[in-house]
């Protein structure tokens, strides 16, 4: 790091060890602290890298960073990780990659297990000033069952998952988010199959045309937060991405000075 970059980089430590910034905030844009401490994008990229690589920073999606929140809980030292010492494909298509993997657990003698490897999905959650989240009521032939889902889709390669979340909302709805946070990124079904999961919360909507992706498209609403719960307890919501995205926004209403997607 030159002087400039080291002078960057020790006002943000002293700005999060004060207090300024705090667990679990979300810090300024690039472009704020780019103008605001007269240093350059790539400069300070390098800056919040190791701030990241100390752990006083965490990513959000491409590049949303936040303070970490306190915790209670530390993850234990000393634990091995299972050995992968190769992989062989079983079946290969644009929509699902099966596989074995030779892996071997600490302790365990070694064995195939099967992987699932699925697209990178983003699914997001799109609010108004009524306290209502923009839903489709569709048909799934899988379950065999009628529900109501968030807008959501695959993530096109070298597309960043904000402008997938926005793109899939206006192809399934018709209506364009104001704009979009990432909340957070998870595996649905962890122990076989690879589908990162990127839930973003809207603000706002315009709508700007109908629904153009018709194989997805089904009935569009706006559904008040208040009936989500008894959605959820009859079993009405439909995939993993729209009971975290939901579950989020509902843990998070009541909390002091939250907003209903904050």
């Amino acid at each position: 790091m030159g002087p400039k970059t080291a002078k960057v980089y020790e006002t943000l430590r002293a700005r999060l060890a004060s207090g300024e910034y705090a667990p679990g905030d979300k810090m300024p844009s690039e472009r704020t602290l780019v103008e605001e401490l007269g240093i350059g994008r790539t400069a300070l990229r390098q800056v919040l890298a190791r701030l990241l690589a100390e752990g006083a920073l965490e990513v959000r999606g491409r590049s949303s960073y936040r303070v970490p929140g306190a915790l209670s809980v530390r993850a234990p030292e000393g634990l091995e990780p299972w050995r992968i010492h190769g992989e062989r494909d079983v079946y290969d298509n644009r929509w699902v990659k099966l596989q074995l993997w030779d892996v071997e657990p600490p302790g365990m003698e070694r064995f195939e297990h099967h992987v699932v490897k699925l697209n990178h999905v983003a699914v997001t959650a799109v609010l108004d000033d009524q306290d209502r989240v923009l839903m489709m009521y569709r048909y799934r032939f899988v379950p065999q069952q009628w529900g109501w889902e968030l807008p959501g889709g695959i993530v096109d390669v070298g597309e960043d998952p904000a402008d997938t979340a926005v793109r899939e909302v206006v192809e399934e709805t018709g209506w364009r988010p104001k704009s979009v946070e990432h909340i957070v990124t998870y595996q649905p079904m962890v122990g076989m199959v690879d589908s990162p999961h990127e839930i973003f919360v809207g603000r706002g909507a315009e709508q700007v045309g109908t629904p153009t992706d018709l194989e997805e498209a089904g009935h569009i609403e706006w559904v008040p937060l208040a009936d989500i719960p008894n959605l959820m307890a009859r079993g009405e919501l439909m995939g993993s991405g729209t009971l975290v995205a939901l579950l989020h926004i509902q843990a998070n209403r009541g909390l002091p000075g939250a907003t209903a997607g904050r």
